[in-house]
């Protein structure tokens, strides 16, 4: 087996990912099944071993009923047989139809074995909470884990969309019966919306040494630099998504990123992610391609260093 590119270990799982993780939201939307094998394939041979997805990817998209990310992902994995050449994370408890929704101990049972169907694989190296599910009590949640890992068809878990006292709470719940714990986090991040992760949540994760895997980290693609006007919006169907980021702030973070990418022979969303990378507490930010392109430019991040100058140029426009 190859060994990916500068490894990391995801919170204290024993799982070694590489420090970015392919976003499998664009399977079977943005990315046809073609593309979306060609791009997989693409992924391992440059060394990155790290894929997430979840059940419900993508029942936005009319027509849609969710699980189209991971059957595509199961289908590749069977024509390809790569299985061990990648991390395989995916997560439920967001609303799936018919009341499938959330974290009740006979619900993760069904949903595990949906998810293991589609993804054509007996395991799920990391299994996340989608959602906080404040109507089942944690010990219920923390015990049905525990018994996929178990019997073999979960290596770890991990959360997302989390509050801080609610992490917090799930892992003192853990440390109390003796069960497995949240061994990350995905929370959102990216250097537009520092806040929402550095308020509160950054401190739990670092003091508990839990993995951090950020969605967004490219603010929906406005990092790239694509997006710097009221007319750049149509560019694509993410344009509208990044209306709220043209603020003076936004545009003083796309500033300092094209001043460090310059420098350093990089593109604007290189530098947004290898400042992610560099930073205390984060794993592997979330980031999607739809094409060969883009995907090498994500790999091109992953190998990109900052040096300290740049960290104070980019840390002082996002401030």
């Amino acid at each position: 087996m190859n060994t990916p590119m500068n490894c990391r270990e995801l919170g204290r799982s024993g799982l070694q990912v590489s420090p970015i993780c392919f976003g499998g939201n664009v399977f079977g939307w943005t990315a046809d099944e073609a593309t979306s094998f060609s791009l997989l394939d693409a992924w391992v041979d440059a060394g990155m071993n790290f894929v997430d997805t979840a059940d419900m990817y993508s029942r936005w998209v009319p027509g849609h009923t969710g699980g189209e990310s991971e059957t595509i992902i199961g289908k590749w994995l069977r024509q390809t047989g790569k299985r061990d050449r990648i991390v395989l994370a995916t997560k439920l408890g967001k609303p799936m139809g018919d009341g499938l929704v959330g974290l009740a101990p006979a619900y993760i049972r069904s949903a595990v074995e949906a998810s293991l169907k589609r993804l054509q694989t007996d395991v799920i190296d990391l299994y996340q909470s989608h959602d906080d599910d404040a109507n089942t009590p944690l010990a219920d949640t923390m015990g049905a884990f525990a018994d996929l890992i178990k019997a073999g068809k979960v290596r770890a878990i991990g959360a997302s969309n989390f509050t801080a006292p609610r992490l917090s709470e799930a892992l003192a719940v853990s440390a109390k019966l003796g069960l497995p714990r949240y061994e990350s986090l995905q929370p959102l991040y990216n250097l537009v919306e520092r806040p929402a992760f550095e308020a509160e949540l950054e401190k739990v994760c670092i003091d508990n040494g839990i993995g951090v895997i950020n969605f967004y980290a490219l603010a929906s693609g406005f990092l790239s630099g694509k997006y710097r006007s009221e007319a750049d919006l149509g560019k694509s169907a993410r344009g509208q998504g990044v209306k709220k980021y043209l603020t003076p702030k936004g545009l003083r973070v796309l500033d300092a990123l094209d001043a460090v990418a310059q420098r350093l022979n990089a593109t604007p969303a290189q530098v947004a992610l290898a400042w992610q990378i560099a930073r205390p507490g984060i794993t592997a930010p979330i980031a999607s391609a739809t094409s060969r392109a883009q995907l090498e430019g994500l790999v091109a991040a992953a190998r990109l260093r900052l040096d300290a100058d740049a960290i104070r140029t980019i840390d002082a426009a996002s401030a």
